[in-house]
């Protein structure tokens, strides 16, 4: 009945139960994954699928996630939200889209153990089965297929995760691969992707780079109209993404979807999941809210299914890797983003664990290793605590440039 209720009043009705409704706290039981296929993308631009070898078996591990209901919002269908796009980006007119509030289980992210093991998930998105940085996982998450392991595969890859019931898929996507720490064939799209979803301008650092689009205009100016389409037609990742989530739809029409990522991974998983109301959750990723608004992606009445988690050591999520003598700048990268969408889990690892500022902090192991291997406030730690296994989330900050509904 609520599918005859004209758009407009049910956009209405949709941000009205969102404003009165806490998210839902059903009880529900963990669920059991097993990496099931490889996924990617060819230097052809191919999506490719892989079910994961039988040679590889042996080192398939199972994954344990402790889950909840929470409310979430989809567009009415994908060409909707492809049209109401266009609009935007064409006509600079904005679409009320008629989104769908639904009810779906998603990771609890405020459970340490099951933010440990996406994290492990998020690892392993940058390594195959057999490599030894792989993490064991346990006994409970099939490996169904990964993607972009091919020979000739040189962008957005990643694994895919099934539950043993089936009823959920986790989508591990990799962040980026840079020569200090192995490099590997996806390193130069990787760096493409981050100077044009987190640059200001076509990743103009300074007079000696050579940015990334040609719409620096000079004297501090920068043709935004000319960035949004510089995004929309060079940056391959966003619109990978999109289609590997149509396919693992098709493959798995029941099934809830979740998306994970690490670094450039996270951000990409956030803009899918804005995209499509899947949940997420993003390990140390560049701030996507200004990447978001440039691909003129509508808004949904609430972001609360993403969840960025960071340390406030680690300068590339918290936006100040940035100016012509950072670290970033000196590798070549751009960072200059600061704002997220959905809920943010802010581990202070400068004031409490004493962390000095640097990008040593960033890779997804320090996540693992020195922050997610116990509890973040034990009991008793602070006067009356009952203690913490995880920080608490928080909205973005109020005073982030873009921090108003994109």
């Amino acid at each position: 009945m609520f599918a005859v209720i004209p758009a407009a009043l049910r956009l209405l009705i949709s941000t009205l139960l969102w404003i009165d409704s806490p998210p839902i706290e059903s009880p529900l039981p963990e669920l059991q994954f097993r990496l099931r296929h490889l996924h990617g993308v060819s230097n052809n631009s191919r999506t490719i699928f892989v079910d994961l070898p039988q040679s590889y078996s042996d080192f398939a591990e199972n994954y344990t996630v402790r889950t909840h209901n929470i409310r979430s919002y989809r567009p009415p269908s994908f060409s909707a939200f492809s049209d109401a796009r266009r609009m935007s980006r064409i006509y600079g007119q904005s679409t009320l889209l008629a989104w769908d509030g639904i009810e779906t289980r998603a990771p609890n992210s405020t459970h340490r153990n099951t933010l440990l093991t996406l994290a492990k998930m998020t690892s392993n998105a940058y390594y195959e089965p057999v490599d030894k940085e792989w993490y064991d996982i346990g006994t409970d998450w099939n490996s169904t297929f990964s993607y972009g392991w091919e020979p000739d595969s040189d962008g957005f890859r990643g694994h895919v995760f099934v539950s043993t019931d089936k009823s959920t898929v986790v989508v591990s996507i990799k962040g980026t691969s840079v020569p200090i720490l192995g490099g590997g064939p996806t390193m130069k799209k990787d760096k493409l992707n981050d100077n044009l979803l987190f640059s200001c301008c076509c990743a103009r650092v300074g007079p000696t780079w050579s940015t990334v689009c040609g719409c620096y205009q000079g004297g501090n100016k920068c043709n935004l109209p000319c960035v949004e389409k510089a995004l929309i037609e060079d940056s391959l990742f966003y619109s990978v993404g999109i289609n590997l989530y149509n396919n693992i739809t098709y493959m798995y029409p029941d099934a809830d979807i979740w998306v994970i990522g690490h670094s450039l991974g996270g951000s990409l998983a956030s803009l899918v999941g804005v995209t499509f109301g899947a949940p997420v959750v993003a390990f140390e990723a560049p701030a996507e809210m200004m990447a978001a608004q440039r691909l003129h992606l509508p808004s949904p009445p609430s972001t609360h299914h993403i969840t960025h988690v960071f340390n406030n050591a680690d300068p590339i999520p918290m936006g100040v890797c940035n100016g012509v003598i950072s670290t970033c700048a000196n590798a070549g990268f751009a960072m200059e983003s600061r704002c997220h969408l959905g809920k943010i889990m802010r581990y202070d690892a400068v004031g409490k664990l004493g962390w000095r500022v640097g990008v040593q902090n960033h890779p997804i192991s320090t996540v693992i290793e020195n922050l997610l291997s116990e509890d973040w406030e034990k009991a008793g730690e602070k006067i009356g605590a009952l203690g913490r296994e995880t920080p608490e989330l928080v909205e973005e900050d109020s005073d982030c440039p873009a921090s108003a509904p994109f």
